[in-house]
Order: C-alpha cells, then structure tokens, then sequence
C-alpha cells in the first residue's frame, strides 16, 4: 500500500461540480471525515436535468455544514469555462488540494450537444489545469470515465489497455482529460491523479441514468426500453463506494521523482473505481422493480413484464463495462463492494421520500 503524503485535516479543498451526484456526496464525507477544513465548492446548476435535485443536494450539505462548528464551505455559482472566475477563486482561496468532478456528463446527449462537452471537459478543465500550474497545488483529483476503454474487447478493462478508440464524444474529452493532465504533470511537476469512474447510481443521482429513468417510467406505466436485447452487462459502482475510494485517493498524490535524464518524472497515475462485477441488465432491472415494489414506490402486484421492451444497441453504447480494480487494491486496499440490491434499495427509498410517492 502507498504511504499517505496528504493530510486532508486543516486544508482549504476545491470541489467543482459540488451540486453534482459524485460531488455533493464527497462533499459530504469531507466534511464527516476531517477536522477544520475549508471547502470551496462550484458548479453552474443547469438545467441538464431536474435542477431541484442539485438544490435537494446543496442544502443538504448546508445542513451537514451546520453540524460542524470547524469547518466552512463556500459555494461558487459558476462555470469551470469562466477562467477569469478559476482564477480568482484560487487567488482568494488558494486551495491545497483541488477535485475536478465538473463536467457535461452523459454519452447519448454528446452525439446531439457538443458544444456543452468542448466548453465544460476541454476549456474548463484546461483553466483548471492552468490554475493549478500558476498556484501551488498538493495534488489534483480529476474523473474520468469507463467510457474511454470504448469497444475494447479485452475484459476486465486494465488501466494499462490501450484507450484510443471513443465511441463517443463524451469518451474522446475524458481521454483528452487524461493527456491534458499528463501534460501538465510532466511540464510543471503537478501531482494528478485521474480515476475512472463505472456506472455510478445510488440516492439524489442523475435522472439521466437508467435506472432513475427506467423508475421515473414504470411509475407512469409507461414501457422501458432494454438495450441491446437485454444483454449488455455494466459494472454497476454504488456512491458511497466512488466517493470513499476519490477520498483514499486524495490523500496519496504520486511522488514527485527525477528520471535517470535528471529531468522530472510526470507526477501522474490513472486508476479504475468500479464494482469489478458486471450486471447483466436484465438481472438489474428485476432487481430494481423488486425493490421499488418493497419500498412502496410500485404497487405490489406491478406486472412488469408489461412495461418492458427488449430493443436493438444504441450509438455510442457498448455491450460491457468491467472494471479491473487491483490496482486501487494494491495501493489503496480498497475494493468497492456494495451489492445492487442494497444500492437500488437505498436509492428506491430516497425516491420514495423525494417525490412523495
């Protein structure tokens, strides 16, 4: 295991994205986990999908910042792309530590909003980086994506694979994400470590997904569509298991060493966050109504069966994702574990309580 190199305690943290799914949640962790820190938080609330959820999650981190006398959160509404706004956040904060978790997310919108993805993954997280390069920074975490092991036939997918086939637009900016970053470590010694994160769920998530998607249907009785006939299989990763494994991370930024040219070795690693046991999406979609019945969110007698389609694959879609997670193991000794049914448990409870069901 790596030797712990960050001390989170007392720090001054930048969390971008902080309305987010992956962001709130570690938001909130910090804030259980360490004594005296000061969060700084963005993010540009848009309308991608239902803002009263990214409301839902901010003041649920103000009521958790009221239980801790020590600890400050301040909370920018804005842009990663406004670089003038980057800039003066880290002139007036001066974060140790910075998370990238802002970005466009999703494959199918790429294909039809572009713009959204050059503008939020490229030129907001080149200010980042910039960012970080003219203020001393300990270590930058940043997501990347499962996406961009692509069509990769070789499964698990291993940090050391290839990655250069995108699928999707989305994809190709998460790589580009990773070579920006590998950049920026090389030329001016920045500790940054990126992690891949695989098909995130659980309470508060992006409706987006389809497992919000396929509820927010079956609640209207309305038919889901099963991709690729039902038999793609994804490695389903519960939040709290992302967010425990970004926190393990931040701790222990890559070593800053010289080469046998003298010259500085890029302080840079990449490391897959995933469940290491894909789902078959059919299994997952039975299991999610099974809960949704227990939690009362559907009636009991539910006819499934009824509401399901099996539909061909759909672009920029891939029939498996599988994490090969050992070396987050090996340096880390952390292994996410989180079964599906406890993750869509909780999630279908949340649902439940959120929309009054």
């Amino acid at each position: 295991m790596l030797k712990q190199n960050v001390d989170l305690n007392n720090k001054t943290i930048f969390v971008t994205g902080a309305a987010g799914f992956i962001g709130s949640n570690l938001v909130l962790e910090l804030l259980r986990s360490y004594k005296n820190v000061h969060i700084v938080g963005i993010d540009n609330m848009n309308d991608y999908y239902d803002v009263s959820i990214k409301e839902f999650r901010l003041s649920t981190i103000e009521n958790a910042v009221l239980k801790k006398e020590d600890c400050e959160w301040d909370f920018v509404y804005g842009s990663i792309a406004d670089k003038a706004l980057i800039d003066s956040i880290f002139e007036e904060h001066k974060p140790q530590v910075v998370v990238n978790l802002a970005a466009q997310a999703g494959v199918r919108y790429s294909i039809t909003n572009p713009d959204a993805y050059i503008e939020s993954n490229l030129i907001g997280f080149y200010n980042i980086l910039e960012a970080c390069r003219n203020h001393v920074v300990e270590h930058l975490v940043y997501a990347s994506s499962s996406s961009v092991y692509g069509s990769n036939k070789k499964v698990p997918y291993s940090t050391d694979d290839k990655v250069d086939n995108p699928v999707s637009l989305y994809a190709a900016t998460k790589k580009s994400n990773e070579l920006m970053a590998h950049a920026y470590s090389k030329l001016y010694n920045i500790p940054s470590t990126g992690l891949r994160f695989f098909t995130v769920y659980g309470p508060a998530g992006r409706p987006d997904m389809a497992y919000f998607g396929f509820t927010n249907k079956l609640i209207k009785g309305q038919k889901i569509q099963i991709f690729n006939y039902g038999n793609c299989k994804r490695d389903f990763t519960y939040v709290d298991d992302i967010v425990e494994g970004i926190k393990r991370v931040m701790e222990h930024a890559p070593e800053k060493k010289d080469g046998e040219d003298g010259l500085p070795l890029p302080p840079y690693k990449v490391y897959n966050i995933g469940n290491s046991c894909p789902e078959n999406l059919l299994d997952f979609v039975d299991i999610l109504q099974q809960e949704l019945v227990r939690a009362g969110v559907l009636p009991k007698d539910y006819d499934f069966e009824a509401h399901k389609e099996l539909v061909p694959m759909q672009a920029g879609d891939v029939p498996i994702t599988f994490a090969d997670t050992s070396e987050l193991e090996k340096d880390f000794g952390f292994k996410p574990s989180t079964s599906l049914r406890v993750g869509l448990g909780h999630f279908a409870d949340w649902y439940k309580e959120f929309y009054k069901v």
